[in-house]
């Protein structure tokens, strides 16, 4: 799957930086290097609960709705065995995990731009499972190191917003896939007319925007926003699922989560998300867009 066009790009950050670790991503490595389980069960995304009005912030509950959000994605893809797919921004290898547990004869690999992850997605898959890892290749999801029309399935789970731009990736997914083929992903979507409470809060949190703690982190679009995107690109919409409540629930087990490890800042900005989410103006969105 990575042809003759492949090729390892040098990990950047937005603003031309080699790129030096987030916050969080950060204290999840620390966390790992000091013998703790992998994050979310390496599923490092927002969790999507069947019961979101149930009092549990455990993390054995926050990992399992991890793993249903990995599910859904996969699932608005249409992902089918013995397909070939690309997981861009594939963090600790959790989503390929899981797919080549429930379709094997899928050629699968990872992308992303930071070589740490990577190392420990090799280092979780071949320890848990027994068997070789998949490829996994540090590169720019702007710029896919794979052939034209080599792909039948694209997922990106809770990460183009750290992308230098949403358009760039949109370009080169519908260049890599063939016709008919899918791009499947989360994101944070903005609610229409609600810029400038984001902005403010974006502003005012720690970690948001160009902060420390998450990094980079792109203004959100709307969904309106979302499918002019698609189509400029060459995809039209086939899923957006507004799954916000159901995950709601991920706040009070991130700052389960956080106290543990004592990121105050980690607090700061998860409080800071959640008020945005429960006034509406965030929303979490499920998205697939199949190749015209």
């Amino acid at each position: 799957m990575l042809g003759p066009q492949g090729r390892s790009v040098a990990a950047r950050n937005p603003r031309g930086a080699p790129v030096s670790g987030m916050a969080y991503v950060d204290s999840a490595l620390a966390h790992m290097e000091q013998g703790g389980p992998p994050p979310f069960w390496r599923h490092f995304h927002w969790g999507l609960f069947d019961d979101p009005e149930r009092d549990d912030d455990s993390p054995e509950r926050y990992f399992a709705a991890a793993e249903a959000m990995t599910d859904h994605v996969i699932a608005a893809g249409e992902v089918r065995n013995g397909t070939r797919v690309l997981d861009v921004g594939c963090g600790f290898g959790g989503t390929l995990d899981r797919l080549r547990s429930r379709a094997p004869a899928c050629r699968v690999a990872g992308l992303n731009i930071d070589e740490r992850q990577l190392r420990w997605a090799r280092r979780l898959l071949s320890e848990e499972t027994g068997v070789a890892p998949p490829p996994f290749v540090a590169g720019d999801g702007c710029v896919l190191p794979v052939a034209d029309g080599s792909l039948d399935h694209v997922l990106a789970v809770e990460c183009v917003f750290h992308f230098p731009s949403r358009r760039a990736f949109f370009r080169e997914a519908a260049r890599a896939l063939r016709p008919g083929g899918t791009l499947a992903l989360s994101d944070f979507l903005m609610a229409p007319g609600a810029l400038a409470r984001v902005a403010t809060t974006m502003a005012a949190s720690a970690g948001l925007g160009d902060g420390a703690w998450y990094g980079y982190v792109a203004k959100p679009l709307t969904a309106p926003g979302y499918e002019r995107l698609a189509r400029s690109a060459g995809f039209e919409v086939v899923v957006d699922d507004d799954v916000t409540e159901a995950t709601l629930p991920t706040y009070p087990a991130l700052r389960r989560l956080a106290r543990g490890d004592d990121e105050p800042e980690g607090l700061r900005t998860t409080d800071g998300v959640e008020t945005l989410a429960r006034a509406g103006d965030l929303q979490y969105h499920v998205l697939a867009f199949r190749r015209a």
